[in-house]
């Protein structure tokens, strides 16, 4: 995970805009499969933690293990990087909005296939689809540079080759969201862009605490201004009218092991 503890910085409050949205949810489980044992890594509040599965935990920060509900999975404080778990030891391994934030996502990523004795599931977005997705095009346009391209490359084809290198063969699901997403990652909000003006809603969105401060209030400013004068709607007015768009999440599962 981020070395620097991001989400003991960021995570105060969380569950208050990072709800589970239900939809996101079934695509998550029903990639699962037939895992009856699944590790969940980079758990945080175990918002997606499927409820009729045996589920362990890794979650490496204090303020987030410390929202996990009553009732929730047990959690063990660890990286993904060094997971304390023998080879093979949960039928899956799940990851969900996490590994772009692992110190050395490559070693996560072969962690994960280590103790996964059937399949990972990995929920993430699509860095080259993120890269056109209007907020980054119009106003966060210093995002990529979080992302340096040994960690996570700023297109499509080398994410994908990245995964396959590291896990084998996956599948890439497309995941649509909802214009009503209870859930506020990043690009949830792509029909009511008024969100990102509420700064308890970027508090739980890492992209704006890892910009530098000054570009990030550029941006919200510039946004306000279309928002005022009516330019953002006038651009997007076809987003208006869709219940639902594919802003770049994917769900990434590996072949069936035997």
């Amino acid at each position: 995970m981020t070395g620097d503890g991001l989400y003991d910085r960021i995570g105060v409050g969380y569950t208050g805009h990072r709800q589970p949205d239900p939809r996101v949810a079934a695509a998550i489980w029903t990639a699962l499969g037939e895992a009856r044992t699944v590790l969940n890594v980079g758990a945080g509040t175990g918002a997606y933690e499927p409820p009729d599965r045996e589920v362990v935990a890794v979650e490496p920060s204090e303020v987030m293990i410390a929202q996990r509900p009553p009732g929730s999975a047990p959690v063990v404080r660890a990286s993904a990087e060094a997971l304390p778990f023998a080879d093979s030891s949960f039928d899956a391994v799940m990851a969900v909005f996490s590994d772009h934030h692992w110190s050395d996502r490559t070693a996560g990523l072969r962690e994960a296939r280590r103790v996964a004795r059937r399949r990972v599931v990995l929920l993430n977005a699509d860095p080259g689809l993120i890269a056109r997705y209007w907020m980054t095009v119009e106003y966060l346009t210093r995002l990529h540079e979080l992302y340096p391209a040994t960690v996570w490359r700023w297109d499509s084809p080398a994410w994908k080759a990245g995964l396959r290198a590291q896990l084998g063969p996956v599948d890439f699901e497309v995941v649509p969201i909802p214009h009503d997403c209870r859930d506020g990652f990043y690009p949830a909000y792509w029909r009511r862009p008024d969100a990102y003006l509420d700064p308890r809603v970027r508090q739980n969105i890492s992209v704006f605490a890892l910009l530098p401060e000054r570009h990030v209030e550029d941006a919200i400013g510039r946004l306000a201004r279309d928002l005022d004068s009516g330019a953002w709607e006038e651009r997007h007015a076809d987003l208006l009218a869709l219940e639902e768009l594919d802003v770049g999440c994917r769900v990434v599962v590996t072949r069936e092991r035997g």
